[in-house]
């Protein structure tokens, strides 16, 4: 599937680049679900982090977020041990998954889309949502976030890279239903690099992701 993330900053300034040195992969499109209403959240767990659930992903005054049943993000990574590091990781994944939220919402008004995004990544993220909502577009199926890396720059700022497999996941037209079904080639996987930094609330807010489609370093 070509479930398009947005290739927002294609010019993204990783400082911490360097200081990464991260052969993720990440993903320029969007993460497909599956099980029934679950929060599209992200545990992390030493294998395939399942979705929390709703009380999990409603504390602390964060928002619910909530999938339709066909469709479904997984993400797979460890914990590092580090417990700044593993917020931002948490925090990443919930960043994806409000922005496919909205999709599924058709609405840039989600209160998970501003919660989990800022700055030029928030304001990207609304331009991708609208893409779908002007096409009358959302998707299906399973989308697989993997192989990430994670690097702190002081207290209040983190990079993470990730790799998307988004051959399981397919565009739907909502007036037709129909599925498009694409098939798999090297544009199904992509590499994500993002910028996060922790706000006065405590959460890791995407504020900067760049993704290069195709991405040797994600194919399997």
């Amino acid at each position: 599937m070509n479930r398009r993330r947005p290739t927002l900053l294609a010019a993204l300034t990783l400082t911490a680049a360097a200081a990464l040195t991260l052969s993720a992969c990440g993903s320029d499109d969007d993460g497909a679900a599956k099980d029934s209403d679950k929060i599209a959240g992200a545990d992390t767990g030493s294998e395939t982090s399942a979705a929390p659930s709703p009380s999990e992903t409603d504390t602390a005054g964060r928002p619910k977020i909530t999938f339709p049943s066909d469709a479904k993000n997984v993400f797979e990574y460890e914990k590092t041990g580090n417990a700044t590091k593993d917020a931002a990781l948490a925090d990443s994944t919930l960043s994806v998954n409000s922005v496919d939220e909205a999709i599924f919402e058709g609405s840039t008004d989600t209160k998970a889309l501003g919660f989990y995004n800022a700055e030029s990544a928030l304001s990207d993220s609304i331009t991708y949502v609208s893409g779908y909502i002007n096409k009358n577009h959302t998707w299906v199926g399973e989308t697989r976030y993997f192989d990430y890396k994670v690097s702190l720059s002081g207290e209040l700022e983190a990079y993470v890279t990730y790799c998307s497999d988004e051959s399981k996941s397919f565009i739907k037209d909502k007036k037709t239903g129909k599925v498009k079904d694409t098939p798999t080639t090297a544009d199904s996987y992509v590499l994500y690099h993002a910028k996060l930094a922790k706000n006065a609330e405590g959460v890791w807010q995407t504020t900067d992701i760049a993704s290069t489609r195709g991405s040797k370093e994600c194919q399997p």
